[in-house]
């Protein structure tokens, strides 16, 4: 059995690993880096985030082709849908990123294993890949294995039918009839690309409302939104079992009646991948959710191994991961690394997109701090009105004595990239009056993060 010994390996090589296993070899470490896939990426880039929003661009552009074109004095005959093309076009992007991410590991001499890591002791890592196995020392290790799909009593995915994200990313049919179990991000943006691709598509959430943890007068805006683009949501639904029929599904649920589909995606959240990882010979602690408990400065019961991303508490964000990934590298190598969890945003990419972060104004309410409230419309908005894009608004939420920015909630048109601006105003610990007297350029959407900032002390010009 082939031996090495390195001064850090990183077991997953998804946004949080490779990550850290760039910024080690940056600081001159000795680097290694495992993965069960050939594909470095992780889920997110693999069958995650990238497949996704391909597919989101590829049925938006077909769904504006369809109906929004003809707005702009554009006029088509016939529209048709080829779903191969959208799924090669998906498969490509995918590739090339996986391949550059392969490069940069390569270029920064990251040595790389392909196959699964455990731990045998708490230095010693075997990998068993298909045609041979390492065992791998090393000073310091990095757990950053991500997530895997959440699933409920009663529904089994069956990689056909009945599936996850990874199977509703390549059906190679549109769906006669999609219900999707959950209405969260996964749910809300997989829901969309079939919707828009001529599936029916019927949603069915445990709780009283869309897109928990997010803001809610937002959440809200999301629902009527999705729901006036043919979108059925159903709230307060507890799903119960599916079975599957020789033409499709049934669903049952408490207090409802059965309901027949042609698939179902179970979109019920993600859980930490700790399985077979050998955490117990090493001697790491999880905690009562199941995921590796961590100190503030990722630091696991174990001392030399630490854990990122999905696997410990916080948000399952590929971002949030990255950002750990280097806070954790330049703490044991410098002594010092720090991630600023105010300011790290959440996005939907439905139509319109969701984004936020920091305090939502139940999270304010609930623990009594005083706060002001401003929100601009993007209908007042005049790149807005050009793009023919004017659903939403921005939210500013400021403490009331200080005016420190404590929340920025989005929704409307390029959510996902104006809430990079909110994110570096928290980083830095602006106030509003900070982004208010920022020269925003005309026209762009960011114009209505200035007036938001403004109506936060009631001096928004546009409205």
């Amino acid at each position: 059995m082939p031996e090495a010994s390195h001064d850090l390996v990183v077991i997953g090589g998804g946004p949080g690993g490779y990550v850290a296993a760039l910024r080690a070899a940056q600081l001159g470490l000795d680097t290694a880096l495992i993965d069960k896939r050939e594909a470095f990426g992780g889920t997110c880039l693999n069958v995650g985030c990238i497949p996704s929003k391909a597919l989101l661009e590829s049925s938006h552009q077909y769904a504006h082709a369809i109906s929004g074109l003809s707005d702009h004095g554009v006029k088509t005959e016939k529209i048709n849908l080829d779903l191969a093309v959208m799924m090669r076009r998906k498969k490509r992007i995918v590739t090339r990123i996986t391949k550059g991410v392969a490069a940069l590991l390569w270029k920064a001499k990251v040595k790389t294993y392909t196959g699964v890591g455990q731990f045998t002791k708490s230095d010693h890592v075997t990998v068993t890949g298909k045609k041979e196995t390492h065992e791998l020392t090393a000073k310091h290790f990095i757990i950053a294995t991500g997530s895997v799909s959440s699933t409920i009593p009663g529904v089994e995915p069956d990689g056909d039918r009945i599936g996850t994200s990874t199977e509703a990313l390549a059906y190679d049919e549109v769906p006669k009839h999609l219900v999707v179990i959950g209405a969260g991000a996964i749910g809300l943006e997989l829901g969309s690309v079939w919707s828009r691709l001529g599936a029916k598509v019927t949603v069915l959430e445990f709780l009283d409302r869309i897109l928990p943890g997010m803001d809610l007068e937002t959440a809200k805006a999301a629902q009527k939104a999705l729901q006036s683009q043919g979108l059925e949501i159903e709230l307060g639904v507890r799903v119960t079992g599916v079975n599957k029929t020789k033409t499709g599904c049934t669903v049952k649920a408490e207090d409802r009646p059965s309901l027949r589909c042609s698939h179902v995606l179970v979109a019920v959240g993600r859980k930490p991948n700790t399985e077979g990882l050998g955490l117990a010979a090493a001697g790491v602690e999880l905690d009562e959710q199941g995921r590796i408990g961590v100190d503030e400065h990722f630091a696991t019961s174990v001392s030399g191994i630490y854990a990122i991303g999905d696997v410990v508490r916080g948000p399952m964000l590929a971002h949030k991961a990255s950002d750990e990934g280097v806070a954790c590298v330049e703490r044991i190598v410098t002594g010092y690394g720090h991630v600023n969890y105010d300011a790290i945003p959440s996005i939907v990419y439905t139509s319109p997109e969701v984004a936020g972060l920091g305090k939502t104004e139940e999270e304010l309410q609930e623990a009594e701090v005083p706060y002001r409230k401003g929100a601009f419309p993007f209908l007042a908005n005049g790149r807005a009105q050009a793009i023919g894009d004017t659903t939403g608004q921005v939210k500013i939420l400021a403490h009331q004595d200080t005016d420190r920015i404590l929340g920025v909630h989005i929704i409307g048109p390029q959510a996902g990239d104006l809430i990079a601006e909110a994110a570096v105003a928290v980083e830095f610990g602006a106030s509003a009056e900070d982004l208010a007297r920022a020269c925003h350029a005309h026209p762009t959407l960011a114009e209505s993060v200035k007036e938001a900032a403004l109506a936060v002390d009631k001096r928004a010009l546009h409205i």
